[in-house]
């Protein structure tokens, strides 16, 4: 039996003791992470694969991982080399790499207790506080519920659970006690399909949306990889697209942001996988941040497509948090939506539906309109509008740490020292950098203490929640005065003139209530954009006011926003 292969099961099982899966508390998600250990496997001779699998060859031959065999994260080789029509598995999960990569895998699952399950935007101390945020962004299915992050482990099954995705399909196991939980986990031993005959994508609760898409589940795991052709399109021999049903592919999908987002297995070398990002870095048409960026990573784009479709995935010449980061924590179009010039419905069969911009807040609006692409109209304005994801990568291009060439990786995956052999690894623990101050600020801010840096940090995130509470407020008062001047009959003329400067304020606002840190990534750039959506809000009052005038002969007060 191969020595290294049982090395690695006995790591996997002491990760597993070291992280207390199967701890006391008896939770679910404990008792589920157990189940995903590598099983030891003799040796394995990999020409035969890479008769047909060469591409894999280039990579896996020259690499690190040269020494381990293809039966270590696929099962069913054999029946495989007997009969190629017998596809084998690939195991998805993080525990695999976790059998040898220990320290990285524990760090991953740790939990951060001091980032709360389900915790809404919309509270009044949060980015986008109600009554504001549901007059502003009514219609849409983010008003069901807007949380913040609490780390990748829990990527995907919050997207199950929240509100707005899946119109209260799912639920877990054990109620709000999945809360307690912790660690690597598979959704199918914690999550419940309350309608499991039934596949409809429709709200079944009051109060729950069904805004999830396929597109939208790829940001949260890359289990059906090797399932979807680029670009999600629906093509002869890809199970999954674009247009699939998300019931069926939800169903399909155990782990949250797998390692081979970032790490290609066979090369052991950093990756990408976003096919839109993909695009991104090969786009000519249009600029991007990416290809006006003089020091950007070189991606050597491979199809790995062996099964009758293009399947593409991104070799980076080193790690780079831009392009890593910045598969999901980017603003990314991930539904369907419509054509402002003509009203026509786009639905997930369109290319659009996938599409990252790669630009920063100063061009979003140009960018979907080079695409003719809005994803909803205000309820109570009738403006064409775009609805922000979490652009964190774009906000932190060209600030004054992205310019001094620290990376992503350098605030939220320090290197860190193990405490039992004294050597340093990368942490894969996502939470704030206010956890590793150490490690990160006084990495360079030598002259402070922690208690400096964090007052430094929170001072920012103070000042600049003062400016969007400024641009939100602006924001409502221009709401308001559309409804006045509806009331008066005001002409469509300057209707249209004041849903321009809606869609400019909106855009210049809506921005920063989705980007995560963006008080700390990018401050300059978020105050004058969101000076800029005050300018626009008041500018389209002016508007509607001087229509107003001129229709009764008095301005009228804008009323309270409701």
């Amino acid at each position: 039996m191969n020595r290294r292969i049982i090395r690695a099961l006995a790591r996997a099982i002491a990760v597993a003791a070291l992280l207390g899966l199967a701890g006391a508390s008896g939770t679910a998600l404990a008792q589920a992470a157990a189940k995903d250990k590598p099983a030891a496997k003799a040796k394995f001779d990999a020409s035969a694969c890479f008769g047909c699998h060469e591409p894999i060859k280039d990579m896996h031959a020259p690499g690190k991982h040269k020494g381990v065999g293809c039966n270590t994260c696929h099962d069913g080789t054999a029946a495989h080399l007997g009969d190629p029509a017998k596809r084998p598995t690939t195991k998805t999960d993080l525990a695999t790499c976790g059998g040898c990569h220990q320290n990285q895998y524990k760090s991953y699952a740790t939990m951060d207790w001091e980032r709360l399950g389900r915790s809404e935007k919309k509270q009044l101390t949060g980015p986008a506080p109600n009554p504001a945020y549901d007059l502003l962004m009514s219609p849409h299915g983010f008003t069901k519920e807007h949380n913040l992050p609490r780390g990748h482990t829990f990527a995907l099954l919050d997207q199950f659970v929240v509100d707005r995705a899946f119109g209260g399909r799912f639920t877990t196991k054990e109620g709000w006690r999945y809360l307690a939980g912790s660690g690597d986990f598979k959704m199918s031993d914690v999550v419940v399909d309350q309608y499991p005959d039934n596949a409809d994508h429709k709200p079944f609760k009051p109060g729950t949306a069904a805004a999830a898409n396929p597109v939208c589940l790829s940001c949260k795991t890359q289990d059906h990889i090797l399932d979807w052709a680029y670009m999600g399109d629906p093509v002869p021999g890809a199970k999954w697209s674009r247009t699939s049903k998300v019931v069926e592919l939800a169903r399909a999908s155990n782990h949250s942001l797998n390692c081979i987002f970032c790490h290609d297995p066979h090369a052991a070398k950093p990756r990408i996988v976003r096919d839109a990002l993909i695009e991104v870095v090969q786009r000519t048409d249009t600029p991007t941040l990416y290809s006006q960026d003089a020091r950007k990573t070189k991606v050597d784009v491979k199809d790995m497509g062996v099964r009758g479709y293009t399947r593409k995935i991104g070799m980076l010449e080193r790690y780079d948090g831009k392009l890593q980061c910045g598969q999901c924590h980017v603003e990314y179009n991930c539904n369907p939506g419509f054509n402002p010039n003509t009203g026509e419905a786009i639905p997930m069969s369109d290319r659009r539906t996938n599409y990252f911009p790669f630009v920063d807040v100063n061009n979003i609006l140009k960018a979907y309109d080079g695409i003719q692409f809005r994803d909803f109209r205000n309820q109570f304005t009738g403006a064409a509008l775009w609805k922000a994801q979490h652009p964190d990568v774009e906000t932190y291009y060209n600030s004054k740490h992205e310019k001094a060439g620290v990376d992503c990786a350098s605030c939220h995956m320090p290197k860190v020292k193990d405490a039992k052999t004294g050597k340093f690894y990368t942490s894969h623990w996502q939470t704030n950098p206010k956890r590793y101050l150490k490690e990160t600020c006084l990495q360079c801010h030598s002259q402070w203490n922690e208690t400096q840096a964090k007052y430094v940090i929170e001072s920012l995130a103070a000042h600049y929640q003062g400016k969007v509470r400024n641009a939100e407020f602006w924001l409502a008062q221009l709401v308001g005065k559309f409804q006045q001047a509806q009331v008066v009959g005001v002409g469509e003329d300057a209707l249209k003139a004041a849903r321009a400067k809606h869609g400019d304020a909106h855009a210049n606002w809506e921005w920063w209530t989705a980007a995560n840190g963006a008080s700390f990534h990018n401050p300059d750039l978020a105050k004058a954009s969101l000076a800029t959506s005050v300018t626009a809000s008041q500018e389209g009052i002016k508007i509607l006011d001087d229509a107003i005038k001129a229709k009764t002969g008095a301005v009228a007060a804008a009323p309270a926003a409701k």
